[in-house]
């Protein structure tokens, strides 16, 4: 998991309001982050005369302060301990013009404490602050309640739900997504706009296979880092001894060689050609790297599947943890709400937890031969929660779609090659008839764990994407 995001922080007050509430409010949320440890940038409190944000010249004093660590803050969360000026709010966010995104929260009234010296109308003042937000084209978050008090347990989990929306939304724009190799010719399902996704700030970078074939052939066998990377892969997980040396070593140049662009270029996420012609003309198969990547969160879509690699980024992004790109590949029985989903496969290895096996592949070893086809690293995926997640450029709307929504992995039996993952998904018919209709690929991002509500936050509210839930 990442480093813990650091935030900008504005408490709001307004002149016939209590000032103490604000200052209160200030050391209670100030507090609260402390225990939770999070990092954080706000004026000192002698910096205005109420220690808030009220005027425009807070505005401007606060302002300055979020352009100076710019290049540190994910994101930045408002209070509202009192009603608070929405000018001198909205002002500050404006003039700071960091691009962040924002959370909104207001305190709650005591009933017993609702007389004009205590009373804070902080449920009024989020209406006008929003309303004003909504005005300057400021896109922000919500907390789960209209109003909660900071020391609350539900404003810490939706400080939470906001640094995950804050790593999805800053971790998208600005990516670079490489492009490793021509999308093979049958595969015309996975084309993809680099001019709508470059519009959201995410930038493909391109590189011709036989680059990285010839790069991998330039490696010797003994090179150190050659050698390095044989190791991991032994460690990675079990090959049958059947599996010449040879190959593990032919495996692991290009793996070096992948992994080395990867790094020269700073690519974040990869849709790679992991067939025919790296079989053809390299001899081995993709998978195995691009798994290797994969769990080490650097998430690698088979086919040159730009958006696909976008979509397991996100997952990524969302929760810390690997993702894997699957087909919807099969029914399962009779039973509508479920359905097997594979690949070669390069899931990452975190992603079984079960026994694995790196062999060959399946059904191109038996066209292409297996001397060839060694890297696929097999196994079925273990019960536990999921998050499906798909990113399309419909270009001939114009626009970034998505749809995302969450099952299960399940422990139901099923004799296939490859990696296998049985998943149970709540109204499957509807989302393969939406998939179908809308023009989605076949491809889907999955990660182990829940997390829609973060993905529909950030890409609807920060990168302006089309998005469906299914249900």
């Amino acid at each position: 998991m990442a480093a813990k995001s650091k935030f900008g922080i504005i408490v709001g007050t307004r002149g016939f309001f209590s000032p103490a509430l604000a200052a209160q409010g200030r050391k209670a949320l100030l507090a609260k982050l402390d225990g939770m440890g999070y990092e954080y940038v706000i004026l000192p409190a002698d910096a205005t005369p109420t220690g808030a944000v009220e005027t425009l010249q807070d505005a401007r004093k606060c302002a300055r302060l979020f352009q100076e660590h710019r290049d540190e803050l994910g994101g930045i969360i408002v209070s509202l301990p009192n009603f608070g000026d929405e000018i001198g709010i909205v002002n500050a966010l404006q003039m700071a013009d960091v691009g962040l995104p924002v959370l909104v929260q207001a305190c709650d009234d005591d009933l017993d404490k609702v007389d004009v010296e205590r009373r804070r109308d902080a449920f009024c003042g989020k209406l006008s602050l929003c309303n004003n937000l909504y005005q300057y084209g400021i896109p922000y978050t919500d907390t789960t309640y209209h109003t909660c008090p900071i020391g609350s347990d539900v404003l810490a989990e939706d400080i939470r739900f906001f640094e995950s929306v804050c790593r999805v939304a800053n971790g998208l724009r600005g990516a670079r997504v490489g492009a490793v190799g021509a999308r093979p010719t049958p595969f015309q399902t996975m084309r993809a706009s680099e001019k709508l996704l470059q519009a959201s700030g995410i930038t493909v970078v391109t590189v011709d296979l036989s680059e990285i074939i010839f790069a991998a052939r330039g490696l010797d066998d003994d090179a150190e880092d050659v050698k390095q990377m044989v190791a991991r892969i032994r460690d990675y997980g079990p090959i049958p001894e059947s599996i010449a040396d040879e190959k593990v070593v032919r495996q692991a140049r290009f793996a070096v060689a992948l992994e080395g662009w990867i790094e020269q270029n700073d690519v974040q996420a990869a849709g790679v050609q992991c067939w025919t012609s790296v079989q053809e003309n390299y001899g081995c198969a993709a998978c195995l790297s691009m798994s290797m990547l994969s769990d080490r969160l650097i998430p690698c879509a088979c086919e040159v599947d730009v958006a696909g690699a976008i979509s397991m980024y996100a997952l990524v992004l969302a929760t810390g943890s690997p993702a894997a790109l699957l087909d919807w590949n099969n029914n399962y029985g009779d039973d509508r709400e479920m359905c097997i989903n594979t690949h070669c496969s390069n899931y990452p290895r975190d992603f079984f937890k079960s026994d694995i096996e790196i062999s060959n592949l399946d059904i191109l070893g038996a066209n292409l031969g297996e001397d060839v086809c060694f890297g696929a690293v097999k196994g079925k995926v273990g019960a536990g929660p999921m998050t499906y997640f798909r990113v399309s450029t419909d270009d001939r709307a114009g626009r970034i779609k998505t749809y995302v929504g969450e099952g299960e992995f399940t422990d139901d039996p099923c004799d296939m090659a490859g990696g296998v993952a049985v998943c149970r998904v709540p109204g499957l018919q509807q989302l393969m008839k939406y998939i179908c209709r809308n023009g989605f690929e076949h491809h889907v991002a999955m990660v182990r764990s829940h997390c829609a509500e973060v993905l529909i936050e950030a890409v609807s509210s920060y990168l302006g994407w089309d998005w469906h839930r299914p249900g």
